[in-house]
């Protein structure tokens, strides 16, 4: 600490025509150096212009490059560079009482240097580029350090420390600032007219449609019970009968109940400071953990409506629950572990991490889920507001705008398009450079995303009851979870415009942890819209008079 070096030798190394072509790779594939010093992760700082006037704005870079492409002195063609000298700053808060000092911050300028070597032993090191008793490199030593082979390349550093005004407690505030908190506002302006917009046609549904609806239902059945009925009263018979393959409905409504609870966890202990988006591998662990716990919750859900819709065997309902989604998701994390293993990256979670896993998974979640079912199916049957008929009704004819396959579509853009530009930051963190608050529009745009599948989902259903079309179990599901299939198509769009990714085990891991979260992402948006709509028909059938 306070101790600033100059020219710190590391190492020398003389590149074979393998490690020469192995640098060459990790540069045209934007490789990033990571390293932490006190629990900070060291970032490169930049200054960016934006907006019409040209402000500027200072923002970190996670890492440093391992090298970068360039013409040198008038070459003929491109020559590859490796950053071999790193100019590190610590920043550092002064306590003026005791004297002590905390660090608060990290920063690294990465140089390529082709350095000269005048003396090496194991006494004495001497490099002609570098000045060790000025503390500063010895003019013209710019040169860079090209990466070919047979080459000796020195790897040397500097440290310097500044005082900072920066309060220990809030250190990491400037690494989740981003330049992008204007487009993070028009992302929450926009999605809040998305929003005002769906909800101004639910009240106006709820309030008037639904209204006039029941006052007319209700004045038939006063004035003239032989006149015919139409709309949604006339298949009160047969909407709160059981749907086909009513048990996996159960269990994807089970487990995006544990996914929801999963996620509202996570954001609050977040918002409560005790979960940081800097701490990704804290944040992963409490992940699986909340997971786990939420088990409980899952098969409480998925046998009470399992029971609701004249089920008998829970147990079954309980085992599927358990495994159905998480051994999905298992099954393409452990071949994606496998590529990256082969390869030899250091990515590769390790087998013990994976027993642990297998672990968390087989010894708390699936007992947890057991224990819910079993309360779950315990409790008192939810009865129906209106009685199922034994002969189902005929579904007629519907028109186009009414037809599964369009509203199920359409209401997966609406449901994705409030919340793509978060999506954007979130792809941009986990695959680039850039920190992301995980806290604070991160939060705001999971409540617009629930409320918007909710109205969306409630707004859709309602046309289909109104075309007499009582299937409506699964496609409230599927209305609000199709915003699932924007999402990975989104991400096949991001790969080609910001990714410059080439190798195929990278492309492989890209698209399947894309697809795990887009298949979460479908099961968590489809449980909000399925009860969402289970609430509302429920409601609307209850104010129903029927004799």
């Amino acid at each position: 600490m306070h101790e600033e070096l100059a020219c710190k030798v590391v190492c020398r190394i003389r590149l074979n025509a393998e490690s020469a072509k192995s640098f060459k790779e990790k540069i045209d594939e934007q490789y990033r150096v990571n390293m932490i010093l006190d629990d900070m992760p060291v970032a490169v700082l930049r200054r960016r212009r934006y907006g019409p006037y040209g402000s500027q704005s200072t923002v970190y870079e996670h890492g440093f490059r391992v090298g970068f492409k360039g013409i040198y002195a008038g070459a003929p063609e491109e020559k590859y560079f490796i950053n071999n000298h790193l100019s590190f700053r610590v920043l550092y808060n002064k306590n003026l009482e005791t004297g002590s000092a905390r660090i608060v911050g990290f920063e690294v300028t990465p140089h390529s240097i082709n350095h000269e070597v005048k003396e090496w032993n194991e006494k004495n090191v001497r490099l002609t580029t570098c000045n060790q008793n000025t503390k500063s490199m010895i003019q013209g030593s710019s040169v860079p350090q090209t990466v070919d082979r047979d080459m000796e390349v020195v790897f040397t550093y500097d440290v310097t420390f500044k005082e900072s005004d920066i309060k220990w407690a809030s250190r990491m505030d400037a690494y989740l600032h981003m330049n992008g908190d204007q487009l993070h506002w028009f992302s929450i302006i926009n999605s809040l007219i998305i929003v005002l917009f769906l909800s101004g046609m639910f009240v106006m549904i709820i309030m008037r449609i639904v209204y006039e609806d029941l006052s007319h239902f209700n004045q038939i059945d006063l004035q003239d019970k032989s006149e015919e009925q139409t709309g949604w009263k006339v298949i009160h018979g047969d909407v709160f009968r059981a749907p086909v393959n009513s048990g996996l409905l159960c269990v994807y409504v089970g487990t995006g109940v544990q996914i929801l609870g999963m996620t509202l966890a996570i954001m609050i202990f977040a918002l409560l400071g005790f979960l940081s988006p800097l701490n990704r591998g804290g944040l992963m662990t409490a992940m699986v953990l909340f997971w786990a716990f939420m088990g409980l919750l899952a098969g409480f859900s998925s046998a009470r409506l399992y029971k609701a819709l004249k089920g008998t065997e829970w147990k079954k309902t309980a085992l599927e629950t358990s495994f159905m989604f998480p051994g999905i998701s298992f099954v393409v994390f452990f071949i994606l572990n496998a590529l990256i293993w082969r390869e030899g990256s250091s990515g590769a979670v390790p087998v013990g991490t994976v027993f642990v896993l297998v672990f968390l998974w087989l010894g708390l979640s699936v007992p947890l889920v057991f224990v819910g079912s079993y309360f779950g199916f315990k409790k008192h049957i939810i009865e129906d507001p209106v009685k199922t008929n034994k002969i189902p009704r005929q579904v007629p004819k519907q028109p186009l705008y009414l037809k599964p396959l369009f509203s199920i579509l359409i209401g997966g853009i609406l449901s994705f398009g409030v919340v793509f530009i978060e999506v954007f930051f979130v792809l941009t963190s986990v695959w680039l450079d850039q920190f992301y608050d995980i806290v604070g529009f991160l939060l705001i745009a999971f409540v617009i995303l629930i409320v918007t599948c909710a109205e969306v989902t409630i707004v859709f259903c309602y046309f289909q009851l109104r075309g007499e079309d009582y299937n409506w179990w699964w496609r409230a599901y599927l209305t609000a979870g199709s915003s699932a299939l924007y999402l990975f198509l989104y991400s096949v769009f991001y790969f080609f415009m910001k990714l410059n990714i080439t190798k195929f085990v990278s492309s492989v891991m890209y698209y399947g942890y894309m697809l795990i979260a887009s298949y979460a992402f479908f099961v968590l948006t489809g449980t909000i819209g399925f009860y969402a709509c289970l609430w509302f028909v429920r409601k609307i059938y209850s104010s129903l008079k029927i004799d």
